[in-house]
């Protein structure tokens, strides 16, 4: 047995022990983005106990300096486990940023708060009116002695129902290009005047929010980098976050809806793997991951040697969500009539409802509503391919 096997063995171990059945439970019936904060937060205070909360930061802050082949065993284990999936909002965001733009003492204050768990982030970036573009955000931020005064309103803000926190880009100086007078802060969300109201999405998960702002004041130093140069700290977060890996999961879907579609239908009506359209749409789908698994070996080993990837996360974001889009749309067709019901009561964390049909097909409809956003947020692939054509090509 070499090292990668026994470290697969260790992941299995740890995972049959660690993640209970409850849990388990809901990462399998989770169709968002993320699993809901009380089943991620349970699950991510498992994983700080055993030292794998972030282990991609750096093993001076808690990192577990695995190799990239590890890294691709633990994400596909946590897959075929169906253990739930956590908001990157905090590790893989802006634990990152303030590794890079913090000072010591937000680095001090703030890391160890968010391997923890103690602190849930979210994302104030985009606005109505100011989403791909950016830099056209409005929500303003002025200088009144040792504090900022923010006044605006920040839209589709994942989590913020569950956070305490939340890192949001916001308008200090108009006088310039708009990229200048942006500023990066982190503050708390239980703040007078930050008023926070629910979005419902159409597979009926509530996720996301709408972020008002009334003269709510914060402290300066909340300020993350420099003031009027959060662009920098802004476009340094988007590499991770359009960047993150998506075929190890896409991958273990894939593999999952296969078996699901290779067992017989109702009353022993063929199985839709029988049909060699479908099949091949199957195996289509997975010679595109497994060409995007590449591309995300080569650049994710580009950042592990310390390069940094630019316009290339572009890519992977384009693809990743096509494909993300891809499977979920396979796994609906594969579900038939049995992904219409509604049935977003059987689907809640501890629910002891039944429901209709088998249960991969539970799951289909809300997933592949959910997905339809996957090529709009971040960043919205009509940009991503803008940026490459004047970044790649010199358009």
């Amino acid at each position: 047995m070499n090292d990668l096997d026994t470290f697969t063995e260790e992941v299995r171990d740890f995972l049959a022990s660690a993640l209970t059945p409850e849990l388990q439970r809901a990462g399998a019936l989770g169709a968002g983005i993320y699993a809901d904060q009380p089943v991620a937060l349970a699950w991510h205070k498992i994983l700080n106990d055993k030292g794998w909360a972030v282990p991609a930061w750096p093993e001076e802050y808690g990192g577990t300096g695995w190799s990239i082949e590890q890294m691709t065993i633990f994400e596909r284990e946590l897959t075929l486990a169906q253990a739930p999936i956590i908001s990157p909002n905090a590790t893989r965001m802006v634990g990152p940023v303030i590794m890079a733009f913090g000072s010591s003492a937000q680095i001090d204050h703030y890391l160890p708060r968010i391997r923890s768990g103690e602190d849930w982030w979210a994302q104030g970036y985009s606005e109505p009116g100011a989403g791909s573009d950016l830099a056209s955000l409005s929500c303003r931020a002025e200088r009144d002695g040792d504090e900022y005064v923010i006044n605006g309103t920040k839209i589709w803000t994942t989590h913020a129902q569950w956070s305490n926190k939340m890192f949001c880009l916001v308008r200090t100086d108009a006088s310039g290009k708009p990229q200048r007078g942006i500023t990066f802060l982190l503050f708390d969300l239980d703040l007078p005047g930050i008023e926070i109201k629910p979005l419902i999405s159409i597979s009926g998960d509530h996720e996301l929010n709408q972020v008002f702002f009334d003269d709510a004041r914060v402290p300066v130093d909340s300020l993350l980098g420099d003031e009027n140069d959060g662009w920098t700290v802004a476009k340094y977060l988007l590499q991770h976050e359009r960047g993150g890996r998506y075929t190890t999961r896409l991958s273990v879907k894939l593999g999952l809806l296969r078996a699901f579609a290779g067992e017989p239908g109702a009353g022993g009506s063929p199985a839709l793997m029988a049909d060699p359209s479908f099949a091949m749409r199957i195996n289509d789908a997975q010679v595109q991951l497994d060409t995007l698994a590449a591309l995300e070996a080569r650049l994710f080993g580009a950042i592990a040697a310390g390069e940094t990837i630019g316009a290339s996360s572009s890519v992977l974001k384009i693809r990743g969500t096509e494909l993300r889009q891809l499977v979920s749309t396979l796994a609906m067709e594969a579900a038939g009539h049995y992904g219409l019901p509604y049935q977003h009561e059987a689907r809640e964390f501890g629910s002891n409802a039944t429901f209709v049909g088998p249960e991969p097909a539970l799951t289909a409809m809300p997933q592949y509503l959910n997905d339809r956003a996957a090529s709009i947020y971040a960043g919205s692939n009509e940009v991503q391919h803008n940026i490459l054509a004047k970044a790649v090509l010199g358009l």
